[in-house]
């Protein structure tokens, strides 16, 4: 799917095709010119083809990851600005992301205004907000509990049933937790 608009490149790499669609109609009703890929061999070939500007690039993706798409992106053109997005955020992938090059880590629910903050950020030489000479926050214990959370259920395809078996817990019990709104960071 290829969209069209004003003179900047925007290339959303997400498995999801509803947040894909939706992240590029937002890009480009802020001017932007969007084009979205499902996974890491699509990607790549897209930035052989047309060097985008900027690159959204979802961590989790099926097949080649989020990490391995961030590299061989920049190794293609080093000045495309690479945002990671994810909603399985730590410090540990956050660092690794942007030692690779990317420019920002966002957690998802990121929208198209976050992202273009990054990138303005960046465009304007501003570091990266993770890196070796910045402090990182720590995720309180809760908001990294309901990751984990969430990254089993989505492994176990969303059976609460298998995930609270994986975590040692009653099905009942992660129902609960499932229930609850995720904690701030």
């Amino acid at each position: 799917m290829t969209c069209t608009h004003s003179e900047s490149l925007a290339l959303v790499v997400d498995d999801n095709e509803v947040f894909r669609s939706r992240l590029c109609r937002a890009l480009q009703d802020r001017g932007w010119r969007a084009a979205a890929a499902a996974d890491g061999p699509a990607a790549i070939e897209f930035c052989r083809q047309s060097a985008p500007d900027l690159a959204i690039v979802d961590l989790r993706l099926p097949g080649m990851g989020g990490l391995d798409i961030v590299q061989e992106i920049l190794q293609i053109d080093e000045t495309i600005c690479v945002i990671v997005l994810t909603g399985y955020g730590s410090i540990a992938t956050a660092i690794a992301a942007t030692r690779l090059g990317a420019a920002h880590y966002l957690s998802k629910p990121a929208d198209a205004d976050d992202i273009l903050a990054a990138y303005r950020s960046h465009d304007n030489g501003e570091p990266s907000p993770i890196g070796d000479d910045t402090p990182t926050s720590v995720p309180s214990l809760a908001r990294v509990e309901w990751e984990h959370i969430q990254r089993v259920l989505a492994d176990c395809d969303g059976n609460i049933s298998q995930a609270a078996k994986l975590l040692g817990l009653h099905r009942r019990s992660l129902q609960r937790k499932l229930a609850k709104y995720p904690p701030h960071t």
